[in-house]
């Protein structure tokens, strides 16, 4: 396959982009951290491209894992009703900095301590959400980077209706786990749905097997297209949305640029890659000394979006030149 990208600029883009040397420094010292995952190990035959790209950032700032680093990694595995008990025991293990995404992370992690530093990311309206005062001074223990999801859903119905202007009843998955998935209310989302002339089709997942069950669902309720809500647990199930959603001949859009190269046919929504190696920036500054209370909550400023025009091609679709001159990545 061949992928066609353009950069994608967020507020932290510039920090990321400097040399080496202006972040590395103070590396030496051997320091211990926590990581609170949602979903499980990266491992060469299951990557995880998210903890994977904060390795691998850490690694930039000079932090190695086993020279000048230790990970307490702990993994809920898809199942969040095990996140407080994981973040207890990096708590016991006084970790510096503890590392999670997705709203359920940082609720455990705040439930379990207020006083080690916590770097979120990937989570939608903290302040909302009672995780920080403001974006601006976050007070208290946490820090990180968050969603901007305002109006994310409207754009992504109006994709889907670009790509499949015949579908009228569209499916949402989501995750009964995480209230957080999707950043609207039923009735947002019905209106979302009907100013473009479709009907919703709530459908709930919180494991693979039910997500089979789910697309199983919608299928037999008339869906025409599915929408993948944006949750932790599904962006490390891409090649199973995208097996289905190709086996039910289902136009799908989903948050993460990673289904997409799957074969899920469109995604719109942050470079979530980008987000877990601003993570590893918050860390560094924590490490060196810095003081989450003190630290603005960044948010993307950009947003991406990516189309499988091999896809389009397998579920008959043309895709208008216009989107694709819109489109962050192409895959052919």
């Amino acid at each position: 396959m061949r992928t066609h990208r353009r950069f994608f600029l967020l507020t932290l883009g510039a920090a990321l982009a400097a040399p080496l040397k202006s972040y590395g420094q103070g590396a030496g010292t051997f320091r211990r951290i926590g990581f609170l995952g949602i979903r499980s190990r990266s491992t060469p035959e299951n990557p995880d491209v998210y903890y994977d790209a904060f390795v691998d950032q850490l690694g930039k700032l000079g932090y190695v894992e086993g020279k000048n680093l230790a990970i307490e990694w702990r993994f809920a595995d898809g199942k969040y009703e095990r996140l407080p008990q994981l973040a207890s025991e990096l708590v016991k293990m006084n970790v510096e900095v503890i590392v999670t995404h997705s709203s359920p992370g940082v609720r455990a992690a705040q439930r379990a301590t207020r006083t080690i530093p916590i770097v979120m990311t990937a989570v939608g309206d903290p302040v909302g959400s009672g995780f920080a005062k403001s974006l601006a001074r976050p007070g208290g223990n946490t820090t990180g980077v968050a969603l901007k999801f305002t109006d994310l859903m409207d754009r992504q119905f109006e994709l889907l209706k670009a790509l499949a202007p015949d579908a009228s009843r569209v499916a949402v998955l989501m995750n009964p786990a995480n209230k957080a998935t999707v950043p609207q209310s039923p009735r947002d989302l019905q209106r979302s749905a009907k100013q473009f002339g479709m009907q919703l089709i709530p459908v709930h997942a919180r494991t693979a097997e039910e997500i089979k069950r789910g697309f199983a669902t919608m299928t037999r309720q008339g869906a025409q297209a599915v929408i993948i809500a944006g949750d932790a647990f599904y962006a490390g199930q891409s090649a199973l949305l995208a097996e289905l959603a190709l086996a039910r001949r289902l136009p799908s859009i989903g948050w993460y640029r990673d289904h997409v190269k799957a074969g899920v046919l469109i995604s719109y929504g942050t470079d979530t890659g980008f987000l877990y190696r601003a993570a590893a920036l918050y860390v560094d500054r924590i490490l060196k000394g810095g003081k989450p209370d003190r630290m603005s909550i960044e948010q993307p400023t950009r947003i991406h979006l990516a189309i499988n025009r091999q896809t389009a091609k397998m579920l008959g679709l043309t895709v208008p030149p216009s989107l694709l001159l819109r489109a962050n990545e192409v895959i052919d």
